[in-house]
């Protein structure tokens, strides 16, 4: 498990809420099963969907289906 917060912090080329998208693709990419978002992102560019935007991204990344576990 990851917090959004540390992903941002160990990151800091991340600019945009876009670039932070694609790094949690990524995160999920390379096997990371459990992302909590514990802050929101303090961009400029964050929509206010973000947390459902960045929970899709993170579940097809990674090939998960939201809500039915981890199976892919």
């Amino acid at each position: 498990m990851a917090n959004l917060s540390d992903l941002i912090i160990s990151h800091r080329e991340i600019t945009s809420y876009f670039d932070l998208e694609r790094l949690v693709e990524a995160a999920a990419q390379d096997g990371m099963v459990v992302l909590h978002m514990d802050l929101k992102p303090d961009f400029q560019d964050t929509p206010r969907d973000w947390q459902k935007r960045l929970e899709l991204a993170f579940y097809r990344a990674g090939g998960h289906t939201p809500g039915l576990g981890n199976r892919k």
